[in-house]
């Protein structure tokens, strides 16, 4: 039974928490801690604790609190190096964001073991980005379609000076083309626009041309002299670029004779290796609970570069994802090949990143990481973070066929089990001499450390 004493506490906590604030966003930093320490009754250690990882460099601190809004404090995650990645027959040192034990060691352990082996392999397929205009229009589709070559130049003209900068580098609107969707919602019609953005993800690039075409595109049809009242009534529904990138392609892929794969694991030999990862592909191939894991791991890799590099995680996600259902069904991202005595593995995978612009040099570290990559373009960048999801998912099958995918796992996983239980040095060390050969569990460690303290 619950207290009355304690039913009040927190029946009295829980309606200071749902309390509705107004004008968050305009207290000051000291403002909103105070608020959050009387709403929780925990005031001086919460403002201690976000306070500890703040950084002392005010300048740094400052342009950190305005990335982002209502910043109290920065939520730090280990920025590390996976080294030795051959890629195209040239050495890098892939720098990697990620919370998750192992990832690092596998995106490693990969890139040591294809090393002599040829390595990485990488081209770029095609650099094409979208945004749309969505809009309702009734009238005869016939009608908008034969006026679209008149509105596509005013389009273009309209959209000239936005574009200037980045068609002298080489880039800038594609193509642009009038998508009828009034089978799928009454009305619904679609601007569809291509654009390459070079080195930059092109986020804000891409939205302000494709607004621009948004209003051009309501006086457009508002002056067509011959069109009734009805078909001069345009309604802009929404204007933005897609993070669906099919034509923003880059292809990665590992090969070797399956006589090279003997030293995979000792007692198995390359072709019993070859064969059974072979199986374990074609699984992701046909069973969506297994593909959504085998592509997580992929993941695990695209995704730590991305962050260390100041590119959008969310959007390479989604991209990625939405890429592994194309045949409506969601799919392995990979595909393996065994064939005439060769082993080839390969990663097609759609990907728009940027090396200039948004966090790429203002976030201090994503500015490291780049220059640890020397300085890439978007094309080097995406092809350096393709190697790394193909290097974390072959070693992520690699254990699966193998060892287990528990035992090196667990075993990188050990140092967070012994921090959660406060394990001071000598117990750590006696913790890692007693799992160095058996299986690491939270429960087996939990025991482990109980049992020597229990002794002193």
């Amino acid at each position: 039974m619950i207290s009355d004493d304690l039913f009040k506490c927190s029946k009295s906590y829980i309606l200071m928490e749902n309390k509705i604030i107004k004008g968050f966003s305009k207290l000051s930093r000291i403002e909103k801690l105070k608020y959050l320490g009387e709403i929780s009754g925990k005031g001086e250690q919460i403002e201690a604790d976000l306070d500890y990882f703040r950084l002392n460099d005010l300048e740094q601190q400052s342009l950190l609190d305005e990335i982002s809004e209502n910043t109290l404090s920065n939520f730090f995650l280990p920025f590390g190096i996976a080294p030795n990645f051959v890629i195209n027959n040239k050495v890098y040192h892939l720098p990697m964001v990620t919370e998750e034990s192992s990832v690092i060691a596998a995106a490693s352990r990969s890139a040591k073991f294809w090393a002599d082996k040829g390595g990485f392999h990488a081209e770029i397929v095609s650099v094409e980005k979208t945004g749309q205009v969505h809009f309702l229009w009734n009238g005869k589709s016939d009608r908008l379609k034969l006026a679209f070559p008149e509105l596509k130049k005013e389009l273009m003209c309209a959209t000239h000076g936005l574009t200037t900068n980045m068609r002298r580098r080489g880039g800038g609107i594609l193509d642009l083309s009038l998508i009828d969707m009034s089978h799928e919602m009454e009305n619904y019609h679609q601007l569809h626009v291509s654009f390459n953005t070079l080195d930059a993800m092109g986020a804000n690039f891409i939205n302000s041309c494709l607004e621009m075409m948004a209003s051009t595109l309501e006086t457009f049809i508002r002056s067509q002299v011959d069109w009734t009242d009805e078909e001069h009534e345009c309604e802009i529904v929404m204007s933005i670029l897609s993070n669906y990138t099919p034509d923003c392609l880059v292809k990665c892929w590992i090969e070797c004779d399956i006589k090279d794969l003997d030293d995979v694991f000792d007692g198995m030999t390359g072709e019993v290796f070859a064969n059974k990862f072979l199986k374990a592909t074609q699984i992701a191939e046909l069973d969506v609970y297994r593909a959504c894991t085998h592509n997580k791991g992929i993941m695990n890799g695209v995704d730590a570069v991305a962050l260390a590099t100041g590119n959008d995680f969310r959007a390479v996600e989604a991209n990625a994802h939405v890429w592994a259902s194309q045949t409506g069904k969601y799919k392995s991202l990979t595909k393996a090949e065994v064939s005439d005595g060769r082993f080839r593995y390969e990663l097609k995978l759609p990907l728009a990143l940027g090396t200039v612009g948004g966090l790429t040099k203002l976030h201090p570290l994503a500015k490291l990481g780049l220059e640890l990559l020397g300085d890439p373009s978007a094309k080097d960048l995406m092809m350096m973070t393709a190697a790394s999801g193909l290097a974390n998912n072959f070693g992520a099958i690699r254990s699966l066929v193998t060892t287990g995918i528990q035992h090196g796992h667990m075993k990188m996983h050990l140092s967070n089990l012994l921090n959660a239980f406060n394990a001071n040095k000598a117990e750590k060390l006696m913790a890692k001499s007693r799992f160095a050969k058996s299986t690491v569990s939270y429960s087996e460690v939990e025991n482990f450390l109980n049992t020597i303290r229990n002794t002193k």
